[in-house]
């Protein structure tokens, strides 16, 4: 278990399946974590914060609470997902202004946070940064996985978690000498009783043949908010039971 004693942690989308098990793996390695989300409880003190991570006057007020309960922040973790009702869209169909408001939710509030918290961080002359991605943000999708279900692979998708994986890099360079470290976690495909055709199709091709849990992504982003990763920055961890591999 990483060792994350007495550290203050804001986890974006703590309420969401993979923010839940991060929030809940920071706490068991003696961290604090503040699970931020926008169907949270206001209650800093006992770990839950109210914010819309696509309103910047909210990331704000967050950020500033936490300081002013706490006194610091050391690392955040950006796993909320927000996006469209109409996700999913097929690549042809998609409007442009769902494609702008997706690129504008996720990938520009990364940004917005990073940039928030970057200025605290600079000031503490320490802090961790973990943005989550995605294997489909280093690969195209199979498509083939979906056969024989609705489901699919949102166009947008691999553009926003590229962009986030790159923008890790280009933070890690710019704000190392402040002995900050921000670094990228890329999961595979998460059990979330997705259609039984979907996770058999999955489970066939991906290497350790079965798709991964929530505290498997948990544990390694707690390795990376922690001392043990202290010399491990702009780096992309991937989580994927060796679907990239092959």
């Amino acid at each position: 278990m990483s060792n994350l004693e007495n550290k203050i942690v804001l986890v974006t989308g703590g309420n969401g399946l993979l923010g839940k098990a991060i929030v809940n793996d920071i706490r068991a390695a003696g961290g604090m974590a503040i699970a931020a989300d926008i169907h949270a409880e206001d209650d800093v003190e006992n770990g839950t914060v109210k914010c819309d991570i696509t309103d910047p006057a909210s990331v704000k007020q967050t950020i500033r609470r936490i300081l002013d309960a706490k006194g610091r922040i050391d690392g955040l973790v950006n796993s909320a997902y927000p996006r469209t009702s109409d996700w999913g869209t097929k690549f042809e169909d998609i409007p442009y202004d769902s494609w702008q408001k997706n690129v504008d939710m996720q990938m520009n509030s990364v940004f917005f946070i990073c940039q928030q918290m970057l200025e605290v961080m600079k000031s503490q002359n320490s802090g961790s940064i973990v943005n989550i991605a995605s294997i489909y943000g280093i690969v195209g999708p199979d498509f083939s996985v979906y056969e024989g279900t609705t489901l699919s692979n949102p166009a947008a998708y691999s553009a926003i978690k590229g962009g986030i994986i790159n923008l890790t890099r280009y933070l890690a360079s710019y704000v190392g000498p402040y002995k900050i470290r921000v670094n990228c976690l890329s999961p595979g495909g998460i059990f979330d009783s997705q259609h039984p055709v979907f996770v058999s199709n999955y489970e066939n091709k991906v290497p350790l043949r079965r798709m991964g849990r929530p505290e498997e992504i948990a544990k390694p982003a707690s390795f990376l908010l922690s001392d043990a990763a202290s010399y491990i920055t702009g780096h992309n961890l991937v989580v994927d039971g060796g679907w990239t591999a092959i």
